[in-house]
């Protein structure tokens, strides 16, 4: 491990023990020590805590309208409340940790579990794209922010305060995001939360107190007996396997901390053995050619497929270049959204006749793999939420039928919400006739090599004169890292009081709990969850 430009990043080189190497930088960022422990800038920490606020409020919402997976692994993780029988880690007052909407102390893994579940449950939180040309790491890889329940767990175990927690996350976001930029689990049909999972034990490791060899043995156990495969995302119709992917990573991540800090050691070095996913499928003595099953004739070597640069100080971290969806979609569909947003202010008179009989047809064109994803022609037909919020038809047809209900167009005005994939919304009439006329299409290497920069997309409305309106390519919608024009904290503040006034009449003081995470102390963190989610029926 070594430090670079005056010391404000870490780097742990293809030739070392990363898994180690990790273990003592997130022990090293959370300590307490001047000279080694993180100190990302302010802008970082304010963007942090903006993406965790968005991310609760998304579970909050989802636990409301007692939607299927969050429901029971909420109601799964309050069997497993902390007694003294059960209480094995630490020496703090708070023994467990909690779920949304609870003060009773449950098993960490337990409170992770349902909460990482319920904030992923809408994927309407954050992401990642895995794109970092200032260092050449263009690995792609997708991510989100779905695992700040690690760090408020690991947050009331240890009696800490609000602005250890929130340097847990960027700690957190760091690992799984630079993870991203290097390795392409995707490629190989493996599922994105790997990454997250290693962050998670890796953090959680280093709040509980784990030596490094604890923490490089449970990244081990992590990476060489929980795998999950993109299996969970294939399908016609998704399922609830494909929202709680994350929130089950994390759960076995925690497990394998607490064997490993119980005495259990996992293998050593993960990264640079050569059975583990990393090197069989790329690198030094890869075993695999791409997803193919050919041996590769390459010479074996000690060393990973790749180095890694951790940011310890400052501005540059991962978090920085992470994007915001603001509302209800597959972000892979926000260049779509943002183009036809652009179009319908342009040409309002489309929206004149509120059946759509103005427009005659909208073409789509994006990236690969945004065309694979929502592209797919069973994704014409979606019949459950899941698959519903991963159609690109369904999804601009959705903002359409509302741009022409309400005559307006903007992201506040036309925000997609949850009951627009209810089940009544998914067989509605209007959207289906809309959906009939947009076609998708591929748009080739033009736009393939400009992702993960941007979000290559463009979109033509003609209508029923024959006039055709184009949006040009839109490469950076709004939420986008690297969008400077759309009032942000303006939509992010319309969203969190949209999805907030489905578990509360007033969600403003719950807002507040996790807003500022800086300034919470350590009780505030401890009862951060006590409050009372007003549930609704009749959603699924």
């Amino acid at each position: 491990m070594s430090t670079t430009a005056a010391d404000t990043h870490v780097k742990l080189t293809r030739d070392s023990n990363q898994a180690l190497g990790i273990a003592q930088y997130a022990i090293d960022f959370l300590s307490d020590d001047a000279a080694t422990k993180g100190e990302p800038s302010a802008k970082v920490l304010e963007r942090t805590n903006l993406f965790f606020t968005d991310a609760v409020i998304c579970g909050l919402s989802a636990l409301a309208l007692k939607t299927n997976a969050p429901t029971i692994l909420r109601d799964e993780a309050l069997q497993y409340v902390v007694t003294d029988a059960t209480h094995r880690l630490g020496k703090a007052t708070h023994r467990g940790a909690t779920v949304f909407g609870s003060k009773t102390q449950v098993q960490p893994e337990k409170a992770i579990l349902a909460n990482n579940a319920a904030v992923r449950e809408w994927d309407s939180n954050g992401t990642n794209f895995g794109y970092n040309p200032e260092l050449g790491h263009i690995a792609g890889e997708f991510g989100h922010n779905d695992f700040y329940g690690v760090c408020i767990a690991g947050a009331q175990l240890t009696d800490r305060d609000g602005a250890y927690a929130l340097r847990a996350m960027v700690c957190l976001d760091e690992i799984r995001g630079r993870l991203a930029e290097v390795f392409s689990l995707k490629t190989y049909k493996v599922d994105h939360v790997v990454h997250g999972a290693i962050a998670s034990a890796a953090v959680f490791g280093a709040m509980l107190g784990a030596k490094p060899e604890q923490i490089e043995s449970a990244i081990g156990m992590v990476v060489a007996h929980y795998i999950p495969f993109r299996a969970i995302r294939a399908g016609k119709q998704l399922s609830d396997s494909k929202g709680a992917s994350a929130a089950i990573s994390s759960e076995v991540a925690i497990n394998s901390v607490r064997r490993s800090m119980m005495g259990f050691m996992g293998p050593r070095d993960i990264f640079r053995n050569p059975e583990a996913i990393f090197r069989i499928f790329e690198g030094p003595g890869q075993m695999f050619e791409k997803v193919g099953t050919d041996r590769a004739n390459t010479k074996q070597a000690d060393e990973s497929p790749f180095d890694l640069v951790l940011g310890r100080a400052g501005d540059d971290f991962a978090v920085m270049g992470m994007h915001f969806k603001l509302g209800l979609y597959e972000h892979q569909s926000a260049g779509a959204l943002q183009a036809m947003l652009d179009l319908l202010a342009k040409a309002p008179h489309l929206l004149d006749d509120a059946s759509g009989s103005k427009i005659k047809s909208i073409t789509i064109t994006a990236y690969e793999p945004a065309f694979g994803i929502i592209g797919d022609p069973a994704k014409r037909n979606p019949t459950t939420r899941q698959s519903a919020d991963h159609s690109m038809v369904y999804i601009v047809a959705t903002l359409l039928r509302k741009a022409l209900a309400n005559q307006k167009s903007g992201w506040t005005e036309l925000m997609l919400e949850p009951y627009d994939y209810s089940a009544d919304a998914i067989h509605n009439e209007r959207t289906r006739a809309l959906m009939d006329k947009i076609q998708f299409e591929h748009g080739g290497p033009d736009y393939d090599k400009k992702y993960p920069d941007g979000i290559p997309t463009s979109v033509v409305i003609e209508d029923t004169d024959g006039t055709e309106f184009e949006s040009g390519m839109v490469m950076y919608p709004a939420g986008h890292a690297r969008n400077t024009e759309a009032d942000l904290h303006g939509i992010l503040d319309h969203k969190f009081s949209l999805l907030g006034k489905l578990a509360f009449e007033d969600p403003k003081p719950v807002i507040a709990r996790f807003e500022d995470l800086g300034s919470k102390s350590a009780e505030d963190i401890a009862n951060l969850h006590d409050f009372e989610i007003q549930t609704r029926d009749g959603f699924e």
